[in-house]
Parts: C-alpha cells; structure tokens; sequence
C-alpha cells in the first residue's frame, strides 16, 4: 500500500549533492596547443622559460605578485623595468589578500615590538616587625576617637557626606536564630491591595514543606485578617523566649503553593542590620521573668548573618497531584523550650556572648583519647584471680 506519492521525495533528491568529476586539470580551461616546445622537440621554448637577463615586460597588475613576503622593507616600484628590481619603503609587510581594516593594528604592533620596555623599579617592603605593627595600626584609624567624618568620601558619589558612624556588632538578643530570605517572583497574598499599602500578615507567614510523588516544594499560610496578625505579632514581642505554653493558638490559612527556584546555601553580603542610637534601655523591654542586662545596649550598627537565600514562585495547581498530608489550616502555639533545645540555643549565643568560646572550642578539639604506638587504646584492665580479663570491665554493660 502507498503513504504518499513519489514527487514526495523531489525536495529530498533537489537537495541532494551529486558527485563530481573532476579532470586532471582541476576544471581549468588550459589550452597547451599554444606552445609547440611540449610536442616538438627541436620547438623555442622561450617563451615557457624566458631569459633571465632579458625577462619580458610585466603587466603593472601583476607586478605586485614579484614581492617577497619575508622581506618586509620590500616594495616593488611600478615603474621600474621587468627585471624585478625593489627599493626599500616604509610600508609595513602585509599579508596578501589580506583585508585593510588590520593594516594600522598590525603596524602599531610590530612598531611597539621593537620598543624597549624598562622595568620599573619597586620600592623595597620593610617587612620588620615594628612596620608590621605599625601598619596594622594604621588600619584601624578609622576607629580612633580622632577620627573625622569630614574626610570620608563615597566611592560613587562625591556629593554625598557622611553625618553619623556606628560601630558594627553582632547582635546578641537574636544571634541563636538561624534566618532564611525568602523572594518571591510576585507580590504574595490572597487579596489585591494597591503598591503602596501593606500587608501585615507577610511578615509572620508560616510555610511548610510538602511533597508529592518526589517533587518538594512549599505550602503558603496566612491569618484570615489583618488584626489576628498584628496581635500575633505583639504578643511575640512581649513574651520571653522561654515562656509557658499559651492558651489561644493563632489559626493561618492555606493560601497556595511554591515551589522553590533557586537556593544559596552561603549568603555573604546580605544581613539583617538594626542601627540602634544607644539612648533606649532595653530593660524596658524584656519582661520581668528574664534576666536583664545591667546596663544599656551600646550604641551601634547590630547584625545578624543570613544562612539562606532563596527565590519562590508560584507553583501550578494540578489536581491529580498526589499530595500526602496537606493541611488546608495550621494552629500555631507557643510551646516552652526542653532542656536539649535551652542548651542548643545557649551554645549558639555563646559565639557572640562568652570571650572564651574559641578557647572551648579548641580545647575540645584537642580533648580526645591516646593512641599508643601500635594505634590501640590505652585502657586499664581489670585482672581477675586466674589472670582473664573480663569484656565487661573494658566495655562496660
């Protein structure tokens, strides 16, 4: 049975390349009939090989064919005889054929080629021991109290000026939280507001990791109104972080999925930076059950760096997706901390908080059991009467 018919392969066969044959003079019409000395023995042959001394007028067209392309002072003169004859010119050797727009490149080039280049001679670094400390000093000018913020100039900006330094500090109240940015291709929420109002259910949304068959992505959740929001916030800011369990759960809604676009795992130039002028006590601030600090917060520059960086979009809704444990409402209540998650946490703020923490850090590094000669365990044995020893004693129940 036929598909189609034959003229269905005419484009095929035009587009086909067909062979070629070619003869042994590569297609070139060359008539050999013009010169008798191929075929007659006792024929002149000079004018397939000319005398030297007595070489033929050349076509001024052709005379360019007789330079010598290793000699770049070489230039034949158009008016000179057929003999061949060149004077030296300034022109610089160009390849033939070659296109013009590299000509004044190529001369430039061979010209700084022949120019000598002399080192420049550096200054020897002192590197004793008091240039080492005095340049570390030098560093740390800034820092001084003669510092002057007239002579700080903006790298991009000459006009603007600096008004106020800060010195900058890890943030101790917030140091044992671990911080993700989370960017969204489009403005998140359920409801439509306009550019300039916001929302303040955005910044205590909940989401919650999901799967379905092998595809991970991110469950979206907000409070229903504005106000549960703002009271679910304030009532995070009063409460101390080791607080009892709370009565009333804070209840937020599914509003849709995403799935995550791209992930930094290391995150070095952006942070979460607070610019506190030094003339609040935060006692004020930390309710009775915590222990307050005895004196002010100093002034300055607070940050905190910024574990992960991610990028969200939405992702698309597709029934038949096999979604395992999806929770349409999520109830979120304070709980106390354990005693695992307490000692957690002050190891995090210990970083920032105790001056000895490198030292802990190192001395642990180095604790660690002796290895003898042959690398076993040096362990005291327990010797019984009849001289066994008991697998008990060494490793105990």
């Amino acid at each position: 049975m036929r598909y189609a018919r034959p003229e269905f392969l005419n484009d095929l066969a035009s587009d086909t390349p067909l062979p070629m044959i070619v003869d042994a003079e590569l297609g070139m019409p060359l008539d050999m009939g013009k010169w008798e000395c191929l075929w007659e023995p006792d024929a002149d042959d000079s004018a397939l090989n000319p005398d030297p001394a007595n070489l033929p007028m050349l076509d001024p067209k052709d005379q360019a064919l007789l330079l010598d392309p290793s000699n770049s002072l070489g230039s034949f003169n158009v008016g000179a005889s057929g003999s061949g004859t060149s004077t030296p010119t300034t022109v610089p050797h160009v390849t033939w054929l070659r296109k013009t727009e590299y000509l004044s490149r190529d001369s430039s080039f061979r010209s700084s080629q022949h120019t000598e280049h002399k080192p420049i001679p550096e200054a020897p670094i002192d590197v004793s021991r008091s240039a080492q400390i005095r340049d570390i000093e030098a560093s740390f000018a800034s820092a001084t109290d003669n510092f002057d913020l007239t002579t700080l100039r903006h790298p991009n900006k000459p006009n603007v000026t600096a008004v106020e330094s800060y010195e900058v500090l890890p943030d101790a109240s917030i140091w044992a939280n671990a911080y993700d940015l989370f960017r969204f291709s489009e403005r998140p929420g359920d409801r439509p507001r306009p550019p300039e109002e916001d929302d303040p259910r955005l910044d205590c949304a909940v989401l919650r990791p999901m799967e379905a068959e092998g595809d991970h992505f991110l469950a979206y959740y907000l409070t229903k109104g504005d106000d549960t929001a703002t009271e679910f916030k304030n009532a995070r800011l009063a409460r101390p972080v080791n607080a009892d369990q709370d009565e009333e759960p804070t209840t937020f809604h599914f509003v849709r999925d995403y799935e995550v676009v791209r992930v930094e795992q290391e995150v070095p130039n952006e942070f979460l930076l607070v610019l506190d002028e030094g003339d609040m006590d935060v006692k004020d601030f930390i309710p009775d059950t915590d222990v307050k600090p005895s004196q002010p917060r100093a002034k300055g520059a607070y940050y905190k760096n910024i574990e992960r960086k991610m990028l969200l979009k939405k992702k698309r809704v597709n029934s038949y997706d096999q979604i395992t444990k999806k929770w349409h409402m999520i109830k979120v209540q304070h709980t106390k901390m354990d005693d695992d998650e307490a000692k957690e946490r002050e190891e995090a703020a210990a970083e920032v908080t105790d001056p000895n923490y490198l030292l802990g850090a190192m001395d642990a590094d180095a604790e660690g059991e002796v290895l003898d000669a042959e690398g076993e365990v040096d362990t005291e044995e327990q010797v019984d009467a009849e001289g066994e020893v008991d697998p008990l004693d060494v490793l105990g129940d």
